[in-house]
């Protein structure tokens, strides 16, 4: 099973960037899956999930301003982050909960500057 995440870059604070999620056997679209973030000396954080029947949840510190998705057919997942801010700044790993079994993608870099 390997995820692959890409999309990140270097964005201005108000800008928008997609993440995005390629995943290979593993069929996303069957469990729960996500989006973490972590910065140098913390600990790694929710930023949003997917559950297998599509609900969303997300982080307080993005809700209204990212959006978790999924294409089925493509068997990628997708994070839409608008407004972003510098507190944004981090490595962002996508992930997949097999079972209890957190399968962790290499993580894309995301810079906001203000």
């Amino acid at each position: 099973v390997q995820l692959q995440a890409s999309g990140g870059g270097l964005v201005q604070a108000g800008g928008s960037l997609r993440l995005s999620c390629a995943a290979s056997d593993v069929i996303v679209s069957n469990y729960n899956s996500g989006w973490y973030r972590q910065v140098p000396g913390k600990q790694r954080e929710l930023v949003a999930l997917i559950g297998s029947g599509g609900f969303p949840h997300y982080a307080d510190s993005v809700e209204g301003r990212f959006t978790i998705s999924r294409d089925n057919v493509e068997n990628l997942l997708y994070l839409q982050m608008n407004s972003l801010t510098p507190e944004d700044t981090a490595v962002y790993y996508c992930t997949v909960d097999m079972w209890g079994n957190m399968i962790w993608g290499k993580g894309t870099q995301v810079t906001v500057s203000s």
